[in-house]
């Protein structure tokens, strides 16, 4: 899984990823700051199973901290888009190209409303926020569009000779952005398109079909920054009143949190409600102002909203579940004894077959059954999984 950072210049976005997954970037105050898309690995949280059956775990992929599980997952912060990269300016084409890699998208705002459309820093209060999501939207949609409409004469002679299905051809359009034609199917289907003759289309039916697809391919959830700050609170509830997928966040107070728990100063866990100051730490009176406002955040949103919105992409959005594979179902152990070894996100509607080629393509070759831990029943191939099972695979095949 990858989720792609997308925003503007300066709305903290690299300050969101560093927060996120501790890999020191740049973090300048001006336009084009991340010249190169940085990857790193974040994760999701989520409880662990441990607790239900009184084991002490020892993960090998995963991190578990007094029951709670942290699973990896990849993060790209994509350099900061400005208007017109579809046409080349900035950055152009490659903010994009970077960005089509994602399976989902956070899109970081400036909910404090501080800076310009290019990332200039302006008087809080006065820019639009709404416009922001607005303009970043319209940028993937008419890169999408160029690159449909890129060929778009040999699609018409194709469909017209009926070299193959109108959904083949525009899904081989779109591979390189991990498009599937079902979902290009689903679209043409959604939009009425499917039974409109390609050389029929007008530019707004070409657009409204990249619009739609890219709402499927490629889900958005709208982090609102700098939540912290006074101007931000009216701009929030103007932008949940328009778009449902919205958390309100504050990467500096989660990488204020990480960097003081990483020191030793104070015992808090990502995606917190709270934090505990550790006793006999001495404070400036600076540290102290300073974790007085993320008290104050955290008791108006329950959280930063950093890992609030990795967990909802990840389960919201994409729709995984966590499931512990173990090759001992009576110590929930792998076969060096590792207890409860890995925590692996799959789809929604996975198999037991496809856990066992998420594993190793050779237990799914050989796939015989496999078992519940909790009710010890056999399970077939096509058995879907859901959230928490813990499952043991029983293949005619080692994984080689």
């Amino acid at each position: 899984m990858l989720i792609g950072l997308i925003g503007k210049a300066n709305v903290g976005k690299s300050t969101f990823f560093n927060a996120a997954t501790e890999l020191e970037v740049q973090t300048a105050n001006y336009p084009f700051t991340t010249i190169n898309s940085n990857v790193g690995m974040t994760h999701t949280r989520v409880k662990c199973v441990c607790k239900e059956f009184q084991v002490q775990d020892n993960p090998i992929h995963s991190v578990c901290i007094e029951g709670t599980r942290f699973i990896p997952i990849r993060l790209i912060d994509v350099p900061g888009l400005v208007e017109g990269a579809h046409q080349g300016k900035g950055l152009g084409n490659r903010f994009l190209d970077d960005a089509r890699q994602a399976d989902a998208l956070i899109h970081v705002i400036d909910a404090s409303a501080s800076t310009d459309k290019e990332g200039k820093p302006v008087l809080a209060g006065t820019a639009d926020p709404l416009s922001d999501i607005k303009f970043v939207e319209e940028e993937f949609d008419y890169w999408l569009l160029s690159i449909v409409g890129r060929e778009w004469t040999k699609v018409l002679r194709e469909a017209e000779n009926q070299v193959q299905k109108l959904e083949q051809l525009l899904a081989k359009r779109l591979s390189g952005l991990a498009i599937k034609e079902r979902s290009v199917f689903d679209v043409l289907n959604e939009t009425g398109l499917y039974h409109k003759k390609p050389v029929n289309w007008t530019q707004q039916d070409l657009l409204e079909f990249c619009q739609k697809i890219r709402l499927r391919s490629k889900p958005v959830i709208i982090a609102a920054n700098k939540a912290d700050l006074q101007s931000a609170n009216g701009v929030i509830a103007a932008i949940k009143n328009n778009r449902p997928e919205v958390i309100a966040c504050s990467a500096e107070a989660e990488s204020l949190l990480r960097r003081a728990a990483k020191r030793g100063l104070l015992n808090y866990l990502p995606g917190d409600n709270s934090f505990e100051i550790k006793s006999g730490t001495s404070l400036s009176e600076a540290q102290k102002k300073a974790l007085d406002l993320v008290k104050s955040l955290l008791g108006r949103y329950g959280s930063t909203g950093v890992q609030e919105a990795i967990n909802h992409v990840c389960f919201r959005l994409l729709k995984f579940i966590v499931v512990y594979p173990v090759e001992d179902e009576v110590r929930l152990t792998d076969k060096k004894g590792n207890v409860l070894p890995d925590a692996r996100l799959v789809p929604q509607d996975s198999t037991a077959k496809d856990l066992a080629r998420l594993i190793h393509e050779d237990l799914a070759k050989g796939f015989l059954y496999a078992i519940d831990v909790r009710t010890k029943l056999r399970l077939g191939a096509e058995h879907k999984l859901k959230n928490n099972d813990i499952i043991k695979i029983v293949s005619a095949s080692s994984r080689g």
